[in-house]
Parts: C-alpha cells; structure tokens; sequence
C-alpha cells in the first residue's frame, strides 16, 4: 500500500453543523466511516494532504486504508465526497468499511486507448465521443481494478462500443449486464461534424454557459445552500447508504 492509500486520521467526539464549521475553518474535515456490521464513527481529518490525495483519480477506486492516532486501521472506500461550490475545498467525506470476503459494488473509470490509431481517428471529420467515462462493478477486493480498459484502435468511421466490448479482469463483473433481457449499452461513437459545428470542446463549453446564465445562481448563493444545509449525522448516513 503506498503513501497516498493511507488517510491519517482522528476520531472526533463534537459532531454537529457548528462542530464541522469550527473544523473546516481550522483546516480539516469532518469525515465518517460505517458499513461492515460496526456502528459508525465520525472522523477529522488534515484537508491539505486529503485534498492533495483526492486530486488522483485511484483515491475514488481504489482499496484505503484509514489510520488513527490510537493505532487501529481499516479497509475503506471512498462512497462520497462533499465539495465547496466553488472554493478547492472538501466539505466532507464518507467512507465505508471494507473486507477481504466481501463482495464491493463501486464505480471504476474507463480508459480509453489507441483512438489516434484508429480509423475513426485519422478520418476527417469524424469524432470519437465517450459516452461514459465510469462503470459501476462487482468485485473482492483483492480483484478491484483501478480503471477499466477500452481499445479503441480497431474504431471505423461509423462504429460503436458497447458495455458488452468490455474486456474484464478475472473476478470482476459489471451488474448491469447480468439480466437475461440486457440492452445494448453504447460506452463510445462516432459522429460525422460540418465545419460550421466547431469542435466538440467549443460546443460543450457554449452549452455549460448557457445552462449557468439560465440558472440564475451566484456563487454565494450556492455556498450559503451548502452551510445552511443540516449535516447529516453518522446514523442517517448509514441508512441512508445502504
């Protein structure tokens, strides 16, 4: 387990709204850990290195191990993360216990590859779009990938893939294909762009502008939604969770 998989951590006795301010105004963040058959405990944990770990995409896939002052350890994944609306600030985080003989359900990113060797990819015109960039799976935790693989390099202008194309690892299983009646899930497309389109980057950015105008809320507006919001104490976040 390197570094970056372990969160040092405190237990925290004062929970509650103003507790969590106090702690976020001193540079941590309230966090909680339940599942496994234990009650829930409320943590605190340092936000610098917490918000430098979460910057890599394995934190939200991969196996953590939660370490407190006393000692103890556990087996974690993350199941939510609270972001401020706008500042680079982690509100609060939920874990959930994890063990080696226990099946975990728990979305993993897809990674695309070999779309410039593609067909699709040298044609004119033509754009590769990724339709979902994660998938939700089972697997132990001794067989929990960090990512799953896509080949896009046998891609043709006109092509399509499906969630079946999917090569999995030995030991792990999407859910969403164990039905008998299973549609064809599309992961990635082609599409033929005129020029007068622009870019796929240049048109996504117009929409999200766009969506905010038409929104009509300002920044402070959805901070002060998020503090006024009643924090959710362990108990409720368990049920809640399972």
């Amino acid at each position: 387990m390197t570094d970056s998989n372990i969160i040092l951590a405190e237990i925290r006795e004062d929970v509650g709204k103003g507790a969590s301010r106090r702690l976020r105004r001193q540079g941590y963040v309230p966090a909680v850990i339940y599942g496994g058959k234990k009650d829930p405990a409320t943590l605190t944990i340092e936000h610098a290195p917490l918000f430098h770990a979460a910057e890599e995409e394995s934190f939200y896939s991969s196996i953590l191990e939660v370490r407190v002052g006393d000692g103890r350890q556990q087996k974690v994944v993350v199941r939510d993360v609270h972001h401020h609306p706008y500042k680079p600030q982690i509100m609060h985080l939920d874990f959930m216990r994890v063990s080696a003989d226990e099946l975990l359900r728990i979305s993993v990113p897809i990674h695309y590859t070999g779309e410039d060797e593609s067909e699709a990819g040298k044609t004119s015109g033509v754009i590769i779009q990724h339709l979902m960039t994660e998938v939700e799976i089972d697997a132990l935790p001794a067989n929990l990938p960090e990512y799953l693989d896509v080949d896009l390099s046998g891609l043709e202008p006109g092509g399509v893939i499906l969630l079946t194309d999917i090569k999995l690892p030995e030991g792990v299983e999407i859910p969403a294909l164990a039905g008998d009646d299973l549609d064809e899930v599309m992961i990635a497309n082609t599409v033929h762009i005129k020029e007068s389109q622009g870019t796929g980057a240049a048109a996504a950015e117009e929409a999200a502008a766009a969506e905010a105008e038409a929104m009509g809320i300002t920044d402070e507006e959805s901070e002060d939604a998020l503090e006024d919001a009643p924090e959710e104490d362990a108990g409720d976040a368990e049920a809640d969770k399972e």
